[in-house]
């Protein structure tokens, strides 16, 4: 039997529509106009991070998959699982793969303009929203 807690998946899960507005909101401002949208998009790229990769660490633990050996793993996991299509996890990975600069290498981290990932979650993360929910509901039945 799996204890999957669907609760702290679920609130999470629905803290992505806000991130999904800031990605679109940054998207048309101008990034060259000062520091402050510049954090902005860091932030927003870091609690995209974090969401993912908590809502893969609760997927992991709930159905007790293999333990991961790094965030790029999580979402490698969730992909041999078939949670997510190869392109989500595709772009998952590139997503994940920014933690490190984001949160270790903040000093030299380039912020001049819009990073390219910005333009891609808008449209990636509702259907990892989908396919997780999915995922859940195919498992537990």
């Amino acid at each position: 039997m799996y204890f999957i807690n669907e609760e702290q998946i679920e609130a999470r899960l629905q803290f992505i529509p806000e991130l999904v507005k800031a990605c679109e909101e940054l998207k048309q401002v101008d990034m060259q106009a000062g520091v402050r949208n510049q954090l902005a998009q860091e932030r927003v790229l870091h609690l995209a991070i974090e969401t993912v990769t908590d809502i893969g660490s609760l997927l992991i633990d709930g159905f007790i998959l293999r333990d991961a050996s790094s965030y790029e793993d999580i979402v490698e996991i969730l992909r041999g699982e078939q949670a997510f299509s190869d392109e989500i996890a595709q772009l998952l990975i590139e997503l994940v793969k920014l933690r490190k600069p984001l949160v270790q290498e903040y000093m030299t981290w380039d912020r001049q303009g819009l990073h390219p990932m910005m333009t891609k979650l808008p449209e990636a993360l509702p259907e990892f929203v989908t396919s997780v929910r999915s995922f859940i509901h195919k498992e537990l039945n």
